[in-house]
């Protein structure tokens, strides 16, 4: 796995946890092309090879912002053809982060506007600072949300509400998200890291490839009817009877002990 990028931090955790960060603090980790680029190459890389990771979380360096969305002093004066040539590689990047294999978990430290915003949307789910805030601006600057965020904010908050985010384009506070259902926790910024972290670790422990296949189930739960969805996940659940982690579960639990998975 590739670790050196030029606007990512990559670092890993207790072997199995992979640390993601934007690496742009002096832009507030806006998102230029490369870091478009980067974003792409490093889930796909996680979609082709997942080289034991078990859990990601997604952050931004620095306590002011988590991302601000897309960088507006790369985008003046782009030709109509640029724009959507980076807008198609941040499309990629979305897909890519959606398509990983294994959870992925926002740490929000700080402003997620835009893009940043959206990105939060595109995790599994998110913990947010107190010093959190969002926005959907699009609107504002004559674009409109262009990476999931007319899919991903009714989905989270309702339709109503996402209508009224999306449409003014107004910022709320990390505890609205929270109580709008956008994020599962809302932490103090110093203890952010470390709350993610201890979920993640939590997960980590877990048998890997029933959490991947539990992970697809639910997403393709959200877009196909129930009767579907359910054939889905018996197709999924069967597939890990013959595994050597389910023997293991069992095992350990009629022995008293934490079970060891290797994800085999």
């Amino acid at each position: 796995m590739r670790m050196d990028y030029e606007t990512y931090h990559l670092e890993l955790v207790d072997d199995h946890i992979l640390i993601v960060m934007m690496d742009r603090p002096e832009v507030r980790n806006a998102k230029n092309t490369q870091m478009g680029l980067e974003q792409k190459e490093i889930f796909e890389g996680l979609y082709q090879d997942i080289e034991g990771v078990r859990v990601v979380i997604l952050t931004g360096r620095g306590d002011k912002a988590f991302c601000a969305g897309g960088d507006l002093k790369e985008r003046k004066g782009m030709t109509d053809a640029q724009w959507r040539y980076q807008h198609a590689v941040y499309e990629q990047g979305v897909m890519a982060i959606r398509n990983c294999p294994v959870p992925v978990i926002a740490a929000v430290n700080g402003a997620a506007y835009g893009g940043g915003c959206e990105t939060a949307m595109n995790v599994d789910f998110a913990y947010a600072s107190t010093n959190a805030r969002f926005a959907l601006t699009e609107v504002t600057l004559g674009i409109m949300p262009g990476a999931m965020g007319t899919q991903n904010m009714p989905n989270a908050v309702g339709e109503r509400r996402a209508k009224e985010i999306i449409f003014t384009g107004r910022p709320f506070s990390a505890q609205e998200a929270y109580e709008w259902g956008l994020v599962n926790k809302v932490c103090e910024p110093e203890s952010l890291m470390e709350e993610t972290l201890e979920t993640a670790r939590a997960i980590a422990r877990n048998a890997p490839q029933s959490i991947m296949r539990a992970k697809r189930s639910i997403s393709v739960a959200t877009q196909v009817d129930r009767a579907t969805g359910y054939q889905f996940e018996l197709e999924a659940y069967n597939r890990l009877v013959g595994t050597k982690d389910r023997h293991e579960g069992v095992l350990a639990f009629n022995e008293k002990r934490k079970p060891n998975f290797t994800g085999e």
